[in-house]
């Protein structure tokens, strides 16, 4: 038998510049400030801080990932809204480009220089491992 939206969660992931994903789905986990959140149908209304990490949704057992540069979430009444300034889904991630970012920030943290913006560079490590993370889908 075929699910119906009332057993589902509506989500929508929306950036300054488009929807990136929106879908009805069965489980939402995010990367909350505090710690990871899951959140099924029903679940009691939440808004929380999202920090640099991956969303997971799942689908009819199927998972898709999405690297989630910060932002907030809202859920209620079975719907949820991420608001979020660079959102991509797994699939449209370029591996090759996040690991070349990944080592470049490595490389600036190491390096020590006294001009050198620490947080910037802790930031775009960080924005590269949820990329190559959301890619993997082996942290969940």
């Amino acid at each position: 038998m075929d699910k119906n939206m009332s057993d589902k969660i509506h989500l929508k992931v929306i950036t300054h510049e488009k929807i990136v994903y929106e879908n009805d789905i069965d489980e939402l986990y995010v990367q909350a400030k505090d710690g990871r959140l899951g959140i099924l149908k029903n679940h009691i209304p939440v808004i929380c801080s999202l920090k640099v990490g991956v969303t997971k949704v799942v689908t009819d057992k199927k998972p898709q990932c999405i690297a989630v540069m910060g932002g907030i979430m809202q859920f209620a009444n079975n719907q949820a809204t991420i608001l979020t300034d660079i959102a991509e889904l797994d699939c449209d991630i370029d591996v090759a480009r996040a690991k070349q970012a990944k080592e470049r920030a490595e490389a600036r943290l190491k390096a020590k220089d006294d001009n050198m913006d620490v947080l910037r560079a802790q930031i775009a490590l960080a924005k590269a491992i949820a990329r190559i993370s959301a890619t993997n889908n082996k942290h969940f």
